[in-house]
């Protein structure tokens, strides 16, 4: 299997300005991620980055970069271009890994990518984890799928997902008749719909949910999923989180 990580850096942020460069032991954060991602077994790692200093701060560290467009309303629309820009084949897998996730587990990005291969009718593949916190299910913030018999995803919610009629007071999720899943924020593509996907009229269910997946499932194409047993290290999005990554790095051997 053969594939590329494309990591998506933007520099404005309202919770957390100039995030991708912030300082984790020393280096800055979107450097972090890129090593991260070159424990996988990506053929290569790339930082597509909205703006110059993005790209210094890689070179400096040896990370491979590009410089996009500051305008792209998303992450899937700067990946895009960074394919265009490489010159990927349609049928090329690329991993698009946020430049917020240090602490992602190299295996994750290698089983998400594994999915594109083990589904050909799939355009995207992501992941999820079994959750057993009721606080998650019904936190709008926690974002949940709900998978069919060949692990290909149903729907996404903010909502408690599957909604469980018949539960008994303090029962737990894990006796749910379906698993309760949290999807986690990891992508793979088909290079080949990774361009068409732009054009896709935004769907109404995507307007809703503010979930951009959904405008894939509602023109009727299939996401795969891979779901694993361990939740990963959350990402960055406030400056309590980079304390809490910053923590982390620092007792790690």
């Amino acid at each position: 299997m053969s594939f590329r990580v494309i990591i998506p850096a933007r520099l404005a942020s309202t919770r957390l300005p100039n995030k991708p460069l912030a300082d984790l032991q020393g280096l800055p954060m979107v450097v972090r991620v890129a090593q991260q991602a070159q424990r996988s077994a990506a053929a290569q790692v790339v930082v597509a980055a909205d703006d110059p200093r993005i790209v210094r701060a890689c070179d400096e560290h040896g990370v491979q970069s590009l410089l996009t467009r500051q305008d792209h309303p998303s992450g899937s629309d700067r990946l895009a271009e960074a394919c265009a820009q490489l010159g990927c084949a349609d049928d090329e897998v690329v991993v698009n890994l946020q430049g917020d996730e240090p602490l992602m587990d190299p295996a994750l990005i290698d089983a998400c990518a594994r999915q594109l291969q083990q589904h050909p009718g799939c355009v995207m593949s992501t992941a999820a984890h079994p959750l057993d916190r009721e606080a998650d299910w019904l936190n709008p913030n926690v974002v949940k799928v709900v998978l069919d018999a060949q692990g290909r995803a149903l729907y996404f919610s903010r909502s408690p997902l599957p909604a469980w009629r018949d539960r008994r007071a303090a029962q737990p999720l894990a006796q749910a008749p379906a698993p309760v899943l949290r999807h986690i924020g990891l992508y793979a593509y088909r290079a080949g719909f990774l361009s068409r996907f732009p054009q896709l009229q935004p769907s109404p269910l995507e307007q809703a949910e503010m979930l951009e997946q959904l405008r894939v499932l509602w023109h009727g194409f299939a996401i795969a999923v891979h779901v694993t047993e361990q939740p990963p290290e959350g990402g960055v999005d406030t400056p309590e989180d980079l304390e809490r990554v910053r923590l982390h790095l620092a007792q790690r051997p």
